[in-house]
Parts: structure tokens; sequence; C-alpha cells
């Protein structure tokens, strides 16, 4: 598909700061189902702000976040220099255009939330032929459907839907990205990569968060974060938006705190064969 330079414009600092943490089991769960032994190296595709980029950099020689949008990789740059791991390199590119901007081999390739945004089978075609024998691609979400809500720790949840309900009254019902509209999906990870050299993948879960908190800017940025509420959308309204969001948060919690549940990470993995 084109790609769009604005559909996350504006969003890079909103993304680091107000996207829920996967699982904080993700880090062993990848190593002990993809064989890290320390050695190797990741590369991780539309890798945003460098949300996984970092966290697992430590697991590996050498990392490369790859993204096409620079805000997006000066926040990651930022996120890396503040926990002092200098093991990262960060590349302007898209998907579309590896193995050139990020020649391979990798033990490891990950997409986290972004492989959707991708020409998925060619992807997939072009990062088997990249990964070193034995090497795996995953893929990496939030998945709610399905997996069991826990009792949360007392705080209220989160007004997803009433916040909606306002990127709705500003924006309009239909979902926005960028410059045109979410395209919408009708088939699964797992069906994609089957049709591939890869197989049929491992698809696993990993226990989230279930005591999550958040305040109430954090659930602002959160929104803000996502391609169909990117700030640029609101053009001069983007104030009187952020607003109404603050007073429907505040009427809901006097402290502003917040339970957040993004559910559990989910993981879909393939190998290469050694």
């Amino acid at each position: 598909m084109p790609y769009d330079p604005t559909i996350y414009l504006g969003s890079a600092a909103h993304y680091r700061y107000g996207r829920p943490a996967y699982s904080p089991q993700l880090e062993a769960a990848l190593t002990r189902e993809a064989g890290l032994d320390g050695p190797g190296r990741l590369l991780d595709v539309g890798c945003g702000p460098g949300v996984l980029t970092v966290r697992l950099a430590h697991l590996f020689e050498q990392a490369v976040g790859l993204d096409p949008d620079a805000g997006m990789l000066t926040e990651g740059s930022r996120a890396a220099e503040e926990k002092t791991i200098m093991n990262i390199r960060w590349v302007q590119g898209r998907a579309e255009e590896l193995p050139t901007v990020a020649p391979g081999p990798y033990r490891l390739v990950t997409f986290g939330q972004s492989f959707h945004w991708t020409d998925e089978r060619p992807v997939a075609e072009t990062v088997y032929d990249m990964l070193e024998p034995g090497g795996a691609l995953a893929l990496i979400v939030h998945t709610v459907t399905g997996r069991t809500r826990p009792p949360g720790p007392g705080k209220p949840a989160i007004p997803h839907e009433e916040i909606k309900a306002l990127v709705a009254k500003y924006l309009g019902s239909t979902r926005r990205a960028g410059q045109g509209t979410a395209p919408q999906r009708t088939h699964r990870f797992e069906d994609v990569l089957a049709r591939t050299r890869f197989g049929v993948p491992r698809q696993f879960f990993v226990p989230g968060i279930p005591d999550l908190l958040r305040d109430s800017e954090s659930v602002l940025s959160g929104y803000l974060s996502l391609s169909s509420s990117a700030p640029h959308l609101f053009g001069d309204r983007l104030n009187d938006f952020a607003r109404e969001v603050r007073a429907l948060l505040a009427n809901r919690s006097a402290e502003g705190i917040f339970w957040d549940w993004p559910g559990d990470t989910e993981v879909v993995m393939a190998h290469k064969p050694d």
C-alpha cells in the first residue's frame, strides 16, 4: 500500500508516553521460543519510538529499529539514551524497502503492532530471506478478545467508549488514518504466514499486566498516539478535544488515575529452518 507520511504525524511523543506496555514476561517468552542465547541481531520493523527495540536490545549483539517516521526514530533514540543502551542503530525506511535499508542476517525480526501496515505476504517472504538459519519472525500485539479479563485493582476503568464518542464528534464516524481511512482487516496474520515459506506459525499468549494504572494525561496521549486520532487530524480543534477528554476523565476519577486492561500479549511466531 502507498505510504502516507502523515499517518502518525505529531504522535511520536504521545506514543511513547501513552501506549500500554507489553507483558513483563515477554523477554523470557521470546528467549525461550526463539532460542535466543546472546549472539545475533534484532530487527524491529515499524519500531515507532522503540517500544520493543529498547526493551529487547540487551538480548542481542546489535538491534536495528526501522521506521519510516523520523519523529518516531527521534523518540526511540531519546529513549535508548535515557537508558544508556548503546547497541541500537536507528534506520528510516519502510518494510517494503528491505533488505536494502537494513541488510541481514538477523536472529529475530519483530513487528510490534505494525505488520498490518505493510504489504504483508511479500514482506514476510523478504524477512524469511533475511533471517539466519533457525531465526524467527515474531508479530506482537495486545489482544483482549477471548482473553480472561482480570478483576482489576479497584480504580475506575478508562471510559474508552465515551472517549471514542468524542473522537467521532470531532473527526466523524469513519476511522481516519493520515489523509485517508484505516484499512479494514478481513484476515489473520496466521493465514498470511501459512501461505509463505514460513508455513503455519505458532501462536501463544503472554500474560498482560492485570493492575496497570495510568494517569489522565497518559490516557489522553494514548488516543493521540493512534493513527485514527493523531494530533494533526484535529487541526485547530486539538485543544478543544483535549479539554473535553480531560473534563470527562476528571469527572470519572477525582484522583485522575485509571485502570487499563489492554489484554494479554499475543505473539505469532514463525521460524526459518536450521
